[in-house]
């Protein structure tokens, strides 16, 4: 089959500048996990409500604990595969404003040796023996200032292993009383700004893309292409990394896991 053949328009009219990678294999994907849902469904994400269906997930730092590897050793499609030789951790900080949760979410540098001018959550590698929860909270305040003292960690999501920067991601989710006020470290982080929730699982937020390289990736079907996840973001796209993390919470979220 020509790789032309079903090719997706890509992100049409949305402006962003980072340079997001252009597959000579590229097929449309599938609708997102809560295309089902009513629009009803899609909003009201209160931060209560967010608790409850992350308790329900059985994802209660109180109550579980994180795996200690990722369950899914495979790489991510920005890159090709390389050993995973650290562990980082992202926090996902969320704060309720007008019945919506929001969640804060950073462009890196564009300066970065890797993943310049992507979307991510604050984060970066572990130093020696420390927690996912002591490296997302020491990696937030640093990268935007956020202070560890506001934050209450309540969760965690899947650990996921991105061989685009030869690491093991540890999500940790933590709750803020207010929005919070936030200053960049501009040699990591180009922006800072919020989303919600609910705008990120409106219709036409989410896309899935079907790529297929060179290297077969495992999860990939019998032609082997696997599915990349993007949002679109005012100004921007969150893909990669970030994608897949939002994606499981966001599922989590609107009880489509």
């Amino acid at each position: 089959m020509s790789p032309s053949v079903g090719r997706p328009e890509r992100f049409a009219g949305h402006q962003y500048p980072q340079i997001i990678p252009d597959p000579d294999e590229i097929r449309p994907g599938s609708p997102p996990p809560w295309s089902l849902l009513p629009p009803s469904a899609r909003t009201n994400l209160s931060i209560e409500l967010v608790t409850s269906r992350l308790s329900d997930a059985r994802r209660l730092l109180a109550t579980t604990s994180p795996p200690e590897l990722p369950n899914d050793l495979v790489p991510v499609a920005d890159a090709l595969p390389s050993p995973i030789t650290y562990r980082s951790a992202v926090l996902a900080a969320l704060f309720e404003e007008g019945g919506e949760t929001q969640i804060v979410l950073t462009r890196r540098s564009f300066e970065m040796r890797v993943h310049r001018g992507e979307i991510a959550l604050p984060g970066g590698r572990s130093h020696e023996g420390e927690s996912a929860v002591e490296t997302a909270l020491r990696e937030a305040h640093e990268e935007v200032g956020l202070e560890p003292a506001s934050v209450t960690p309540i969760a965690w999501l899947n650990p996921i292993a991105a061989f685009g920067s030869s690491s093991s991601i540890w999500p940790i989710v933590g709750i803020l009383e207010r929005r919070p006020e936030l200053t960049i470290d501009p040699s990591e982080v180009d922006r800072v700004f919020t989303v919600a929730l609910s705008d990120l699982v409106a219709e036409g937020a989410f896309i899935e893309e079907r790529w297929r390289r060179p290297i077969l990736r495992p999860g990939a079907d019998e032609e082997g292409y696997f599915p990349l996840h993007f949002f679109k973001v005012p100004g921007d796209l969150v893909w990669g990394a970030t994608a897949r993390v939002l994606t499981e919470l966001l599922s989590l979220v609107t009880g489509v896991a």
